[in-house]
């Protein structure tokens, strides 16, 4: 469209030319067309906004839609289509935040406070002052030779190719002045990644990209060449992702550009899809070992895994692995089955894979009942949006966040619901060059890191209200769960949580986890048919 606006400038100027010498009485339409192409050049050049620097004078029509008739606009942006991440209110947050606007509101409250579902944390009468800049974590424990002090939020997994080169300078750049994590997504460290001179968490997924052989297999010399790069703080080995677990990443062949087929070490013009199982191990000890193997030769530098829960007895089994070996992973990120950025079939999206809190809480269960909590962090990664999202998934186990599609939206996306077409519309996730160009990297890291510091501060305002003194001070019993419009009930009691041990005595192992703790293998991911 920036082409075509081109096209027709030089085309107007050309044919006022003409009418100049044959037909002046034509030169009178400038009268009209002359503001037009102002207001387009404007757009064309402006650094902003995406739409009207994508689509000059006609991307103007998405504001008048909202200005007129927003919920006209509402209505095609969200009919037919069940995967819309947020509502309305949590777009305008997460836009007001990046754009450091004011996101106070009048008239309080706007939701119904007696609704089944509602949530709340209660407030002290001794609040205190927390800075946002205490709202960190360190990562690494005594096998680590280089732990990392990580921020509680940080850029969720999203892959160079299914984001643009502009996106992902932008959100590199972001977190350079944020001083947070960038997450790469299993598509490989790209120079852009490292142009941004943010921090990195290197993903590592079933395809191996950027550290892959010709036939697919984990090659060790180029693991180590990335992985000591002084950009890359962590590593994480994906087991799986909450859009799709257990179906492995795809990109199209469309997206698959010479550039990215030189860093996944694929070949270009054929559609990218990683395989579901890892084929360096089978094996709960594999796993592990795995892990090992990866922090030595990255130099002690912290690695962990990432998944989305299912069957419970395998992930019970690699906690027996771990007491049986001694070895641990520095941090295990869970996502939840909701769903993520990532392109999914509609059946895996909604319907494989344990939701964010049942995952999460039953992982923060299970290395408490193996006494291994201590020694590992936990990242939780489902629509972290706001303060409040994060003090949940905090008070309900995790030491930190991720946020992948909050800050897709602190970039500029509109939720066109175009990511595995090529076809976005402003840039985001697409590796069309005149899309692209939309997405202004020096503008929008600014927003991504005005959004991460927006809602981080939001949060330690929230902790010093319920008059705690850190993160680490929340537990389950803060966050308020309305469960009819005349209950409520602490998530302390409408989740259960286990003693430190727990689970290491077999004759005494809690009701519940009683099957799947028997069935655990710490030497197989054998189905047994108990979970």
């Amino acid at each position: 469209m920036r082409r075509l606006f081109v096209g027709i400038v030089i085309g107007l100027i050309a044919v006022s030319g003409f009418a100049a010498v044959w037909m002046p009485s034509l030169l009178w339409a400038w009268i009209v067309l002359g503001p037009l192409v102002g207001i387009g050049i404007y757009d064309y050049c402006q650094v902003k906004h995406s739409i009207p620097r994508n689509f000059p004078l006609l991307g103007r029509m998405r504001y008048l839609m909202e200005f007129v008739r927003p919920e006209i606009y509402q209505y095609f942006i969200e009919s037919d289509t069940e995967g819309v991440p947020f509502d309305r209110d949590q777009r305008s947050l997460i836009y007001q935040r990046a754009k450091d606007v004011r996101d106070t509101v009048p008239f309080g409250t706007k939701e119904d406070v007696y609704e089944t579902g509602y949530q709340w944390v209660n407030h002290s009468m001794a609040p205190r002052e927390i800075h946002a800049r205490d709202m960190r974590v360190t990562i690494g424990g005594a096998e680590c030779a280089q732990p990392y002090s990580c921020s509680l939020l940080n850029i969720s997994a999203m892959s160079y190719g299914s984001l643009s080169k502009n996106a992902v300078l932008a959100l590199s750049q972001g977190a350079k002045i944020g001083n947070f994590a960038h997450n790469t997504g299993e598509g490989g460290i790209s120079q852009h990644h490292l142009d941004g001179g943010g921090d990195l968490i290197w993903q590592i997924g079933t395809g191996y990209f950027g550290c892959r052989l010709d036939n697919g297999r984990f090659c060790k010399d180029l693991y180590q060449k990335n992985s000591t790069q002084s950009n890359v703080k962590m590593i994480e080995l994906k087991l799986s992702q909450g859009a799709k677990p257990g179906h492995g990443g795809i990109l199209p062949a469309a997206k698959v550009t010479p550039e990215i087929a030189a860093i996944r070490h694929v070949p270009i013009g054929q559609d990218v899809i990683s395989p579901p199982g890892h084929r360096e191990f089978d094996t709960p000890i594999g796993l592990l070992d795995f892990v090992a193997r990866l922090r030595e030769l990255s130099g002690g530098k912290p690695v962990g895994f990432k998944l989305c829960v299912g069957k419970r007895r395998e992930f019970l089994a690699v906690c027996k692995a771990m007491v049986k070996s001694g070895i641990t992973p520095d941090y295990i990120a869970i996502d939840g089955g909701e769903g993520g950025t990532g392109a999914a079939p509609l059946e895996f999206s909604n319907h494989i894979g344990a939701p964010m809190h049942e995952g999460l809480i039953f992982v923060h269960n299970a290395l408490v009942g193996y006494g291994l909590r201590d020694k590992i962090r936990l990242l939780a990664s489902g629509k972290v949006s706001s303060g409040f999202a994060m003090l949940r998934m905090l008070s309900l186990g995790a030491d930190a966040c991720y946020a992948a599609r909050s800050m897709m939206m602190a970039l500029g996306c509109i939720q066109a619901l175009k990511c595995n077409s090529n076809h976005c519309p402003v840039g985001v996730a697409t590796q069309d060059k005149s899309l692209m160009a939309g997405l202004v990297p020096s503008n929008k890291s600014v927003r991504v890191a005005s959004f991460h510091l927006e809602t981080i501060r939001s949060l330690s305002e929230m902790i010093g209200a319920i008059g705690l003194q850190s993160a680490d001070d929340l537990r389950p019993w803060h966050v308020m769960h309305r469960i009819s419009p005349t209950e409520t009930r602490h998530y302390g009691e409408l989740y259960e949580f286990l003693d430190e041990g727990a689970l290491l005595d077999e004759d005494r192992l809690p009701e519940h986890y009683r099957r799947a703790v028997l069935a655990a293998s710490p030497e197989s991911f054998a189905h047994s048919g108990v979970e």
